[in-house]
């Protein structure tokens, strides 16, 4: 009533009431129509009264649940009309309460449903869509009425339920959506629904769909399509499938049927928000895994089947790739450090889409879109959730009459997740499923872990098992859809998406090659994984990696700052190429995918490891490249490196890699997993991982993966093989070599390898990867190859090693990876096999035919590398040996062959027939300073193998004891062939060690008797091996082997027989001697015409180090000989023969060898002399042996005498080679040595003739003259002179005539020094080969024999004085010779040679002075007393050669002395003064003997003369020949003249013709006081002081007279002369003195009576003692003259003319003070200086000096004239 007032606020009131009477349920059933009709009423009310009946019709209709048929229908058209009420508040309220009531309308059919007990009666009848009918209960009814229509007014059809004309497509159709939202589940249940939904509703949403698109229309019918795919999928098959392709035709609707070109010209259909629409619910189907399982089994499985799932894929695939440009390109996919645009690039590559190639199977609609927008790419473009994605998304914004703004990207972002979601939906599926099936399955007892599971196999899987048909769907999807899959993903993941979007593809792709994996399927799981390799490592960054150039020094500030502190400037220089985070993540998931699927990947693995292969290249090579600069994580010191650097270096800030992109800053949160560790040094580690994983891999999968990774190495070596010699040795530059393959699109297999790094001159300087990580999976699974099948792991990694190490034309740098990788594997393998077993020697006898393989080559053609690699397995024996030889229990064998092989087979001379001709052009050829070993020296690298080698040998050898006896000769043969080797050390240790170990060895096994006769054998084959060795080339080894050999025979000679030793020295010793002597003697002919051609210098003359091998042997045989002689050699009966064979040994090298062979040979010879027993029983055969080494000492000794002083150059013409001094002195201690056992034994001294022969050896070998060795003979005896002196010294002298030949050799010695001294010139040619080298030298140096000389001179004395009273040595001239030695370096005095160099030895002359002076005091009483004995002419030669010694020693230059200081002039002088005494004393008083012929006397009295001269004046002399001195009897007059005449001795009796004077002083001569001694002297013997032997004085006075008055002339003659001329000018002091000397002498003189007188006659000796009476019939001045002639004070007569011209001489004559007894008038005069002098009879005591002058003297002389005659007083 209150409704039907009209009045607004009444109606109001009373809807208030209602509603709440309503609420309280106060209104009966009955009532609710008349309410309904009420409000109907009041519809057209105000706002207030609409919006209170639509809460009113509300609450009605929920409290009256059984408001059912028309009266729904009535309440439900209320609101459907509010709805369309202009008032917004009203439409929307209206709206609500619409949904809220059909909700409630469906709701009540679920409890309606839930009660069972509805009678049948209340069920209505129902007309379907389809025509037929149904009974339904009343809810059931009022739900289909209204679902029903609704679909008729959303497809603007007539209701068949509700009154409305019309209502809006959009609200009805958001109804609908409602309703399916909430009651798909009752749906299903009700058929009647499903017809709705079949009949009506998918028929409009297709038809909506179909017609011109409006937003909210298309909106509303999209998201409604959604739920009946989500919901009804399987109930509404057809329709499902007609929607799906729908939707499909949408997605794909711009790229659908027309070229890009074509949509950009207007010819779309569908708008973009249409296909947003679409991509949106398609992202929420494909998010359900298990829809899109049951999309396949409906609509792809059957055979027929409209493929929905595969045209979804398709479609999703062609959207992502429609526009690349959008989407922009990822720089970090193609690495850092590359050109990002190169020429010649295809777009293809650009996007990673070369998956052609992969499979064949994808369809090349995305490169084709691609390739005609590649040009318009920009670095703005990219992909990202933050950037791309709508804050809503399209299909909830219901409220937009238009499309809203959406993002270019946006439809791609969607593809991009359906495709993600798509990936994921297959792994969450499988791998639980997979973990479960295969990981987790039960396992039976013992059963392993299976860590490396295989793929699944669905055949042997429970086939009605829902799981296992799930599984078979997956399989078939994927099977089906990964081509398309991997074009989208792979073109995605190349375009520039943000990390997120990266990270879901990266996960995706990850997924897909997983599930692939699990699942079987082979060729997808291939193709993602070659996808991924491609994507991880860019063939650009690979191609450009090797021919980047390091920035060169110097840097500039930029370049300094960018490797600081990380930053990028412009221009600061480029990046080396690498991978980036992205390329990182990439290799990543490969690695981590491999890793998962291990266990299954069987032939797969090649290219797996292919692709780790690259990495691996790009990784090491990044970090290698960035040494000195950028040096990120990889490499020992990338822990240090600060993190900006390693970030700017691995490229791995995205800011950096994406510039423009929509990236946000750096973001706090954590990264992803996939984009953590993303560092070189990880991912090698990952990779790494992945090969450690190789030991959980059962054998069959690690057959299969040890299979690949050789197969890969041989694929990669092969190929290098193929073209490694001609791309490297043609000399292209490694960065053309690895530019090339980069600059043309790949082509075939071979260049799609090389372009990804394989094959890169760098590969051949790092080793292949294959090999590299073949030898750490062999250590990993080291038991698979002890104790598997040798086809599981043994057969393919040695196999395919060997196969690499004997691969002639593989790259050198590889065969010797793989060498070392199989050395590695060998030398582990032994030490992990059990001692027990039956395995020990299977796999020992494996182990060592593999390194067999490796070390013997196959051919004579061998390169450096092949040298290298046996080196290599040389080095692996030797470690085997070291470590498992003990365990060795077969092989041996095998091992001495590998050792054996090494040594290059030569002949090696074991005598001299056999010696090769060949040996003098290699000595010639290989160098100067050692001779050849073999003729393969020049190879070097054979030095490395025989090195390595030997260790192993010497190994061997310190265990011979396990050796067996055959294995001990392959032992001694292999050591005899290292004994030959080039490697002297090595040869020398075979020769000298280890051979020598050997030896004693198998002596100590010798011991046991039942061994000893095959031990023996084998020893005597030792010896032969070593005897061989003996005769090497080269001198060391040639040492160690005699060394061997007679250590050997030393060792065990004492225990040896007599036919042993007898065996041994005939087939041994001499042997070894003789083939040593021949090769020395090929050696140095080959020298000699080296020498000639100029080739050869003296330091490397093979004849050299051949004569130390000589010297060797000559030595150890003569310590056998010295060690065994007299126990077991003597007793030979060829010891005679033997004997002589030796000595002829030793002859023979001194006549023919080196000179450095001769010193030892003898020294040999020598030993064994000492050696020679003294024993009676072997008297006479030592005896034999002695003289048989004389004789050869008696021959060797001419050569010593053919060679003599005289012929100092006969060396250079004799083909005798010179004699060194070493030489020499061996030789004469072979003598002496001789000499000592032969008088040990017989106790007598030699014969003279023997003696006078070894004389006359000792002095050939003391002139030997060519020696190129002489040592200093100054300071000291050199040695052969010391050897000589002993050698004399030893001998017996009481013998006859052995003393005169003793003295007369050494006088010889004596006078060496002044007659045979002479300069060593530098060596000749031929003797550059001696033994010693050839001296460098400023100057010559001299052989002196100074020190033999001043040995020799005292000890003459010594022997004289001995043998004085043997008048033999008077006889037979000894005397006379050692005079004349002695009178050498008198005469010579000053000019001798210095007496020392370093020490003050007494000069010569001093020496010969001194000795001279002791033998003349003993000699002339002794020829004397035995001058009956000695013939004449010995005692005039004896006299002879004393007067002509003090000759020399008189009148000796002694101006040098000038320049002595004045003590030491003095001392001189005194010295000098003992020629004087020895003189008055030991000489005058033998004189006068009748036996003494008169010139010797009269030439001593001419050199007391000379020695007396004061100055030369003979230049100023007058030409007249009465006043000029004899000339004659100058210092030039030698010693060979007879007695004076009247006309050549003294002038006329009175004679006094002055001759013509001189001003010139003249030149004094030096000594004054020694002219003075010699002076008185003569005054003395011509006077008759002496009172003794007076016979004899007169002789020598009436001899030495005329020399005194001729001496005295000269001197008052030159006076008188040149005082006239001189006038006042006053004369010299010296002559002054000497005119006032010679005044007093001639005062103070008493002759005997006579002598002037026999003077004058014809004989002076005839009338010295008794003259002729007066003949008195003289005239009487004949008659007085004849008388004063035989006056005391005849001289004075002499000269009385002069006196009076002196004293009548008008000036003062010169004066001077003396005393009256002293005989000179200077101090110098002193009587202890001047014995000799006569004086008056005064006393000296109490005397005063008075002056006297020249004037005065005369006077006095003249009165004793006058008194002589009587008429003085």
């Amino acid at each position: 009533m209150g409704c039907a007032t009209k009045n607004a606020k009444v109606v109001a009131i009373s809807l208030g009431s209602l509603q709440r009477l309503i609420a309280l349920k106060a209104v009966p059933q009955s009532a609710v129509p008349l309410i309904i009709n009420t409000m109907g009423d009041c519809m057209n009310q105000g706002v207030d009264i609409q919006l209170r009946i639509l809460q009113t019709l509300l609450s009605l209709i929920t409290n009256f649940p059984a408001v059912h048929g028309q009266l729904l229908g009535d309440a439900l058209l209320l609101c459907f009309k509010l709805q369309e009420s202009r008032i917004a508040v009203v439409s929307s309220t209206a709206a609500a309460t619409l949904r809220q009531l059909v909700m409630f309308v469906v709701d009540k059919v679920v409890d309606e449903d839930r009660r069972d007990d509805l009678p049948q009666s209340e069920k209505l009848e129902a007309v379907l869509p389809n025509g037929a009918t149904t009974k339904l209960g009343p809810s059931a009814h009022d739900a289909y009425a209204v679902f029903e229509d609704l679909c008729l007014l959303a497809n603007s059809e007539h209701p068949r339920f509700l009154k409305l004309e019309t209502l809006r497509k959009t609200f009805a159709l958001e109804l609908i959506e409602s309703v399916l939202t909430n009651y798909h589940d009752l749906f299903r249940k009700h058929t009647e629904l499903l017809l709705l939904l079949q009949h009506h509703l998918c028929p409009l949403v297709h038809k909506s769909l179909s017609d011109r698109p409006n937003f909210p229309l298309t909106l509303r019918c999209t998201r409604v399509v959604f739920l009946l795919l989500k919901q009804f999928s399987s109930e509404l098959k057809t329709e499902s499938e007609v929607f799906l392709m729908l939707l499909i035709r949408i997605i794909g609707a711009e790229s659908g049927d027309a070229e890009p070109t074509d949509s950009a010209q207007g010819h779309t259909t569908r708008p973009l928000w249409m296909r947003v629409l679409a991509m949106e619910i398609m992202r929420g189907l494909c998010s359900d895994a298990e829809l899109m399982r049951s999309v396949w089994d409906r609509y792809d499985a059957e055979e027929g089947g409209s493929k929905v799932f595969t045209s979804l894929i398709t479609a999703l695939k062609r959207l992502v790739t429609e526009r690349p440009q959008l989407l922009g390109v990822c720089q970090q996919m193609f690495g850092i450090g590359v050109p990002t645009h190169p020429s010649s690039a295809s777009t293809e590559s650009v996007y990673g889409l070369d998956v052609g190639g992969v499979a064949g199977m994808v369809a090349s609609a995305a490169s084709a879109t691609v390739s005609g927008v590649a040009n318009m790419m920009t670095t703005e473009a990219g992909l990202s959730v933050q950037g791309s994605a709508m804050k809503l998304q399209c299909i909830d914004q219901l409220d937009k009459a238009d499309s809203p703004p959406i993002p270019d990207s946006y439809l791609y972002l969607l593809g991009v997740q359906c495709l993600v979601s798509l990936c994921e939906g297959f792994a969450a599926f499988t791998a639980p499923l997979y973990n479960s099936i295969m990981v987790q399955k039960p396992r039976s007892a013992g059963e392993p872990v299976i860590r490396a599971p295989p793929a699944l196999d669905l055949s042997k899987l429970p086939p009605e098992e829902p799981t296992t048909k799930q599984l078979h769907t997956v399989h078939d999807m994927v099977e089906s859809g990964w081509p398309a899959l991997l074009a989208a993903l792979s073109f995605l993941i190349s375009t520039n998406l943000s990390d997120e979007l990266f990270v879901d593809v990266l996960a995706s792709y990850q997924a897909l090659t997983t599930v692939s994996g699990m699942l079987g399927l082979p060729t997808p799981r291939d193709a993602f994984f070659t996808s991924l390799a491609r994507l991880a490592i860019p063939t650009r960054v690979v191609s450009s990696l090797d021919s980047y150039i390091e920035p060169s020094t110097p840097r500039t500030a930029a370049s300094a700052i960018t490797e600081s502190f990380g930053v990028s400037l412009p221009g600061a220089g480029t990046q080396s190429p690498g991978l980036s985070e992205r390329n990182m993540a990439c290799l990543k998931v490969l690695v981590a995918s491999a890793l998962f699927l291990a266990g299954s990947l069987g032939a797969s693995w090649f290219d797996i490891l292919e692709a780790l292969q690259n990495a691996d290249y790009v990784l090491t090579m990044k970090g290698a490249r960035h040494a000195g600069s950028k040096r990120n994580t990889i490499g020992p010191g990338a822990g240090s490196l600060p993190p900006s650097r390693s970030v700017s270096a691995a490229g791995s800030s995205p800011q950096l890699s994406t510039a423009g992109g929509p990236q946000s800053p750096v973001s706090p949160q954590p990264r992803h997993p996939l984009l953590a560790d993303l560092d070189p040094e990880s991912l090698q580690h990952a990779i790494q991982r992945l090969f450690d994983a190789s030991k959980n891999l059962d054998d069959d999968a690690f057959r299969d993966f040890v299979n690949a990774l050789c197969k890969l190495s041989a694929t990669m070596i092969g190929m290098q093989s193929d073209v490694a010699d001609t791309l490297v040795s043609d000399s292209e530059s490694t960065d053309e070599l690895a530019v090339s393959p980069g600059l043309s699109p790949p082509v075939d297999s071979a260049h799609r390898r090389r372009v990804s790094g394989i094959h890169l001159p760098r590969t051949l300087r790092s080793g292949d990867f294959g090999i590299s990580k073949l030898g750490g999976v062999s250590m990993l699974n080291i038991h698979r190859l002890i104790y598997r099948s040798p086809d599981v792991a043994w057969d393919p990694v040695t196999g395919h090693l060997l196969s690499v190490v004997r691969h002639p034309h593989a790259p050198p740098t590889i065969r010797t990876q793989a060498a070392r990788v199989l050395d590695d594997i060998l030398v582990v393998v032994p030490r992990n096999i059990s001692t027990t077993g039956e395995l020990q020697p299977i796999v020992q006898r494996r182990v060592l035919d593999v390194l067999a393989q490796q070390v013997i080559p196959d051919s004579a053609v061998s390169s450096s590398t092949t040298v290298e690699i046996r080196r290599m397995g040389l080095e692996t024996l030797h470690q085997i040996l070291q470590s498992s030889g003990h365990t060795l229990v077969v092989g041996w064998e095998t091992i001495f062959e590998m050792l054996g092989s090494v040594c290059k087979s030569a002949p090696v001379p074991s005598s001299a027939a056999q010696t090769p001709t060949s040996s003098p052009s290699l000595q010639q050829e290989l160098g100067r300073n050692r001779p050849p070993p073999l003729g393969y020296l020049n190879e070097k690298g054979y030095t490395s193998l025989v090195k390595i080698a030997f260790q192993s040998l010497t190994l061997v050898c310190d265990s011979l004891s396990s050796l067996s006896p055959e294995h001990l000769r392959l032992c001694i043969s292999t050591l005899g062939q290292f004994g030959r080797q080039a490697d002297t050390n090595i040869a020398l240790t075979a020769a000298e060690s280890l051979l020598w170990g050997v030896s004693d060895s198998i002596q100590a096994k010798r011991r046991e008797e039942d061994k000893e006769p095959e031990y023996s054998a084998l020893w005597m084959f030792l010896l032969l091996e070593v005897l061989g060795l003996c005769t090497d080339a080269r001198p060391e080894v040639r040492v160690g082997a005699i060394q061997t050999l007679f250590r050997t025979l030393q060792l065990y000679g004492a225990t040896l027989s007599l036919e042993t030793w007898d065996e041994c020295i005939w087939k041994v010793t001499f042997p070894l001697l003789d083939s040593i002597t021949a090769s020395i003697r090929r050696s140095s002919a080959v020298a000699a015409q080296d020498e000639d051609a100029a080739t050869l210098t003296a330091d490397g003359a093979p004849d050299l180090q051949w004569g130390e091998s000589k010297i060797l042997a000559l030595q150890s045989i003569g310590s056998i000989f010295h060690d065994f002689l007299t126990t077991k050699i003597m007793l030979l009966d060829s010891f005679t023969r033997a004997w002589e064979v030796f000595v002829g040994h030793i002859q023979d090298s001194w006549l023919h060898d080196n000179r450095s062979i001769t010193a030892p040979a003898l020294r040999c010879l020598e030993k064994a002399i000492r050696a020679c027993s003294a024993s009676e029983e072997l008297k006479s055969r030592t005896m034999e042996a002695l003289e048989i080494v004389w004789h050869a000492c008696d021959e060797m000794g001419g050569v010593v005498s053919e060679h003599g002083p005289s012929s100092p150059t006969a060396a250079s013409t004799s083909k005798i080679k010179p004699l060194t001094q070493e030489s020499l002195m061996a030789y004469v201690d072979v003598i002496r040595c001789t000499r000592s056992v032969g008088r040990q034994l017989e106790d007598r001294e030699w014969s003279l003739e023997r003696l006078t022969r070894l004389m006359t050896i000792l002095k050939g070998v003391l002139t030997y003259p060519n020696s190129p060795d002489f040592r200093p003979d100054v300071d000291a005896l050199s040695p052969v002179q010391s050897v000589v002196m002993e050698a004399v010294d030893n001998i017996e002298l009481s013998a006859p005539g052995v003393a005169s030949l003793v003295l007369r050799d050494l006088s010889e010695y004596a006078t060496l020094p002044f007659l045979a001294a002479f300069d060593v010139q530098a060596p000749p040619a031929a003797a550059a080969s001696s033994s010693t080298p050839k001296p460098s030298r400023t100057a010559s140096n001299r052989v002196t024999y100074i020190a033999l000389s001043k040995k020799s001179m005292p000890l003459l004395v010594d022997l004289f004085l001995r043998f004085q009273e043997n008048t033999a040595i008077y006889a037979d001239g000894t005397v006379e010779a050692l005079f004349a030695a002695y009178s050498i370096p008198i005469k010579l005095k000053y000019e001798c040679p210095a007496p020392s160099k370093f020490g003050k030895d007494q000069p010569l002359w001093k020496t010969a002075t001194t000795s001279f002076l002791r033998i003349v005091k003993e000699c002339g009483p002794q020829v004397r007393k035995s001058q009956n004995d000695i013939p004449p002419d010995r005692v005039e030669g004896i006299w002879r050669q004393v007067v002509d010694t003090f000759r020399g020693g008189i009148l000796a230059d002694c101006s040098i002395a000038e320049q002595f200081p004045l003590d030491m002039q003095e001392a001189e002088e005194n010295f000098d003064l003992s020629l004087i005494a020895s003189l008055e004393i030991d000489v005058v008083p033998y004189l006068g003997d009748a036996s003494v012929p008169d010139y010797i006397v009269s030439q001593l009295a001419r050199v007391l003369q000379q020695g007396s001269r004061m100055r030369e004046t003979d230049d100023d002399l007058p030409p007249s020949p009465t006043s000029l001195p004899d000339t004659s009897r100058l210092p030039g007059r030698t010693s060979g003249d007879h007695a004076p005449t009247q006309a050549d001795g003294l002038h006329p009796f009175g004679d006094g013709s002055i001759g013509i004077g001189t001003t010139a002083p003249g030149r004094f001569l030096p000594r004054e006081r020694f002219s003075y001694w010699c002076f008185d002297l003569l005054f003395l013997i011509c006077s008759d002081t002496s009172q003794d032997q007076i016979p004899s004085r007169k002789r020598i006075a009436a001899l030495s007279l005329p020399s005194l008055l001729e001496r005295c002339r000269m001197t008052l003659v030159t006076y008188a002369a040149d005082e006239s001329l001189r006038g006042n000018l006053p004369f010299p002091r010296a002559r002054e003195e000497e005119l006032l000397y010679v005044l007093r002498k001639l005062l103070s003189l008493r002759l005997w009576p006579g002598s002037l007188w026999a003077a004058l006659s014809e004989s002076a000796s005839l009338y010295c003692v008794e003259q002729p009476d007066i003949d008195q019939s003289l005239s009487p001045s004949q008659l007085i003259a004849d008388a004063v002639k035989r006056s005391t004070k005849a001289h004075l007569f002499h000269f009385y003319p002069i006196f009076c011209e002196i004293v009548s001489i008008p000036r003062k004559t010169p004066t001077a003070w003396i005393t009256p007894v002293a005989s000179r008038p200077t101090p110098a005069a002193s009587s202890e200086t001047s014995p000799h002098t006569g004086g008056d009879e005064e006393t000296r005591s109490g005397v005063h000096a008075i002056e006297v002058d020249a004037r005065s003297l005369v006077k006095d002389c003249l009165k004793e004239v006058g008194r002589e005659l009587g008429v003085g007083y």
